[in-house]
């Protein structure tokens, strides 16, 4: 059997992903890092409490709204939790899960940070598109996901 390479298309488009993919996680971290002294992991974690109508999720549910592991999530709340800004508390509905909770303080470091980090977002992702590549590009990382995760398992929406 022939070992079938990237064309050139595709050697160009994979290792501009690689790049970015490299380089987007430095930009954010960098502007939250100044900001607010955290990283973007930390920061996606307040954001994904701070969404929730009662700024609380389930340690497992927030680990994949967050994209991190069990043990990853647990290290990020514990520092968050040094901060006063998330609590951890037992699950009422069933006793068994742990909860993370965004505190007043965890809810006003979000809306303080909030803005600086779309702008950050919206400079080095969409300020260079056009309105015609956004779209393309959506739809681009949208049939990506699809295929990388088809069960929908992996995600949640």
């Amino acid at each position: 059997m022939t070992q079938q390479w990237l064309d050139e298309q595709q050697q160009q488009t994979w290792r501009a992903w690689l790049t970015v993919a490299e380089l987007l996680p430095r930009v954010l971290d960098a502007q939250l890092q100044r900001d607010a002294g955290i990283s973007h992991a930390a920061y996606v974690v307040l954001a994904m409490l701070s969404e929730s109508p009662t700024r609380s999720r389930r340690m497992s549910d927030l680990a994949r709204r967050a994209n991190q592991s069990q043990s990853r999530l647990s290290h990020t709340v514990a520092r968050l939790e040094d901060r006063g800004w998330v609590r951890r508390e037992r699950a009422a509905d069933d006793g068994r899960g742990s909860l993370a909770v965004l505190t007043d303080a965890g809810w006003e470091v979000v809306k303080t940070v909030a803005p600086g980090h779309v702008d950050a977002v919206r400079e080095a992702v969409f300020a260079p598109l056009t309105d015609e590549q956004t779209r393309l590009l959506g739809e681009t990382l949208d049939a990506v996901v699809e295929r990388l995760d088809p069960d929908r398992s992996l995600r949640v929406d």
